[in-house]
Parts: C-alpha cells; sequence; structure tokens
C-alpha cells in the first residue's frame, strides 16, 4: 500500500490556498528569472564588440570609462607596441557616436560608429569580414540592420534600392551593406566605415588620435606576460589589457559602476523577500489551522524533527510547482522581451538551477519560521 505524505495531504485538502501559495512562489520565480535574465543579457549585449574583434591584447585611454565613449589616445603608443617581441600585428580603431537624422520627423539619434582600415582582420564575423572591401569607398558605410526600431527607414530603404543614403552628423553618407549585431544597453544602432570617412564627421579630430588599439600576438606567444612587457615598456597614458580583462572591465563597469546592475540586484532580492512572505504566510497558516493535529502528534511521541518533515515536505512542494509555474512563464516572457527589444534573452540551466536553489531556500527559510509555533506547542496547553 503507498502511503500517502501527511504535508501534500494537508495542502491539497486546502486547494484554494495551495493555488494561491503556487502562484506566489511562481511570482517570485518570474520576478527573479526576468530580472537575472535581463542583467545577463545586458552584460552580454555590452562585450558583443569586444567577443567578435580579432586581437589578443587592447590598448585604450585610462580615461575611457566603457565602449561607447572612449577616450582619444596617441596611435604612437599602438606601433610602439608593434616593435615589441611577440607582437603579430595592431589594429587602430576610432569610435564614437555620431548623430543620425530621422528622414520622417527630423529628430536626431545617436548611432554607434566604428572607424577601420578596410583592409585590416578586425572582426571574427564572416558577414562584416566579406564585406569590409565596400569601405574603400569614401563615405560608404555597413549598417547593423539588427538596431533599434528607430533606425528602420535606413534598412528599408536598402531593401527597396540595394543602398540608402542618410544624413550623418550633418553630411549624407551612403549604405553600401548589412550585416547582423543587434543593439545593446549603450548602443541603439551601429555603422562601421572607413577611418577617411570617419574622420570627416569629425573635421577637428585628427588622425593620430585613436580610441583602442587591438594587437596580436603570434600563437606561441604568452598573452599575459606580453602584457606584463608592454605595461612596463609603454608611458602611463595608455592601459594594456588582455583580451579577457578587457571584456571583465566594460562588465564591471555596468554591472557595479551603473544603477543598472544594483536595480536588477535589487530586483532579485525583492523577488526572493516577496515570495518567502508569502510562503509563510500560507504555511503559518496551514499551521494554526491543524495545530490541535500537530499537538496530538506531539503527544503519541513525535519529535520537532518528526513535525519538521511534514511542515518542510510542504515547503519543498511548493517550492517545486511554483518553480514549473514561474519558469514557464518566464521562458513566454523571454521571447516577448526579446521580440519588443531585440536584446537576446535565454534561459541557461545554470540560471535554472541557482533560481531552483534560491526558491527551495526562500520556501525552507519561510517554512522554518512557520515551524515556531509548532515547536512551542505544548498539548496540555491545546487541549
Amino acid at each position: 500500500m503507498i502511503k500517502i505524505p501527511v504535508g501534500w495531504l494537508q495542502l491539497k485538502r486546502e486547494r484554494a490556498r495551495l493555488v494561491i501559495a503556487v502562484l506566489g512562489v511562481g511570482f517570485a520565480v518570474v520576478l527573479v528569472l526576468m530580472q537575472m535574465g535581463f542583467r545577463e543579457a545586458m552584460l552580454d549585449s555590452a562585450v558583443r564588440y569586444h567577443q567578435l574583434w580579432h586581437y589578443d591584447i587592447a590598448l585604450i585611454s585610462p580615461e575611457t570609462a566603457f565602449l561607447v565613449k572612449p577616450q582619444p589616445f596617441s596611435h604612437r603608443r599602438l606601433y610602439q607596441a608593434a616593435a615589441m617581441t611577440g607582437v603579430e600585428s595592431v589594429t587602430p580603431l576610432y569610435a564614437m557616436q555620431s548623430r543620425w537624422k530621422d528622414p520622417r520627423i527630423g529628430d536626431t539619434r545617436d548611432i554607434f560608429t566604428l572607424g577601420i582600415h578596410p583592409e585590416d582582420s578586425v572582426f571574427q564575423l564572416d558577414a562584416i569580414h566579406k564585406q569590409q572591401s565596400l569601405l574603400k569607398k569614401r563615405d560608404f558605410y555597413l549598417f547593423d540592420r539588427l538596431s533599434r526600431p528607430e533606425f528602420d527607414p535606413i534598412a528599408q530603404q536598402f531593401a527597396e534600392l540595394g543602398y540608402a543614403d542618410m544624413e550623418l552628423n550633418g553630411q549624407t553618407v551612403t549604405i553600401a551593406g548589412l550585416f547582423e549585431l543587434g543593439p545593446s544597453f549603450g548602443i541603439d544602432g551601429s555603422l562601421i566605415t572607413n577611418v577617411d570617412s570617419f574622420l570627416e564627421l569629425v573635421p577637428e579630430r585628427g588622425r593620430g588620435k585613436i580610441d583602442i588599439g587591438l594587437i596580436r600576438l603570434a600563437p606561441t606567444k604568452d598573452v599575459n606576460a606580453v602584457a606584463k612587457a608592454l605595461r612596463e615598456y609603454l608611458p602611463n597614458d595608455v592601459e594594456v589589457l588582455p583580451r579577457a580583462d578587457f571584456i571583465a572591465r566594460e562588465i564591471d563597469y555596468w554591472n557595479a559602476s551603473t544603477p543598472i546592475g544594483y536595480v536588477f540586484n535589487f530586483g532579485i532580492l525583492v523577488g526572493l523577500v516577496v515570495g518567502a512572505i508569502i510562503v509563510y504566510q500560507i504555511l503559518h497558516a496551514d499551521v494554526s489551522d491543524h495545530l490541535p493535529e500537530y499537538a496530538t502528534l506531539k503527544a503519541m511521541g513525535y519529535s520537532n524533527t518528526n513535525l519538521a518533515g511534514i511542515v518542510g515536505l510542504q515547503a519543498f512542494i511548493l517550492a517545486l510547482l511554483g518553480f514549473l509555474l514561474g519558469t514557464m512563464v518566464a521562458l513566454a516572457l523571454y521571447r516577448v522581451t526579446a521580440s519588443a527589444t531585440l536584446i537576446q534573452l535565454t534561459m541557461t540551466p545554470g540560471r535554472a538551477a541557482i533560481v531552483l536553489a534560491l526558491t527551495l531556500g526562500m520556501c525552507i527559510v519561510s517554512g522554518v519560521m512557520a515551524l515556531r509555533k509548532v515547536r512551542a506547542a505544548d498539548p496540555a496547553d491545546v487541549f
């Protein structure tokens, strides 16, 4: 004969209470998963360029806070680095936010613009690498067709004519090709052009000032050892960052130096607190309603540990059901959000495992708090 656990029988007996508890836990799970999803999507999108460039070490100005607003430094530093043993090639990059004018309403919007030498192998993305030859012509650009919808007129005209003319920093330029990258929290849209065309957008800027220097090493060279040698060799007006450190630096900026990381982390905490309160209220009410039964079990010789097992099972069941419900809802919201924002949100096994552990912990803590009344109950007082 199969023995049905007492904890499940108690939960099932009050169906309305069970539904409310599962919905409450599910709401907390959805909130936590959405906050974690947004946070990871933000950080992943923030380093999209960092990951696609072909390099081992990056040079930037120490005054550069994050990619979208770089501070220029002398290109001499990059070519000094080129003379170091182990350096195979160097690539200068020019970057800034340009002003694009919407032909429909005349408003302007920022669009991230990158200047490169067309002959350099900058990107580890075939769609861009194959079209870099188009950039040999003055005022020719590549446009990220996954930019935010505000830039749709560019993609629409390109689809109709095979090219698109647009106004950028008050100048007319031509979109000669498309690539797919996508926006981030700091970048709404992206353009790539040659260095000459880039400098025409900012006449006051000299060619000798670059924003990022990419260094590729010979395959046998140790990245950290070369980076250390470069730090000792170059003046302190540049920062030498191996690829992993360059990516980590950008992530740290968005996660720790802006309110965004704090907001997402706080949202996770709020979700857990809300869920814990709901589960505690449900379990506390259930314990109060069945206090005579618990007292009877204590009179029969059941220990507080045995009774804790009953309440603990209830907490586990609520956590599992709420997690399953919340995960299904979050997956649907991930798809809706990704479609609306063009920022990819994905559910990873690691994230699901972390949220399941947090949910179990939240429910167990609530169960332990609800048990205080059972532990203090004296059968003689109850009856």
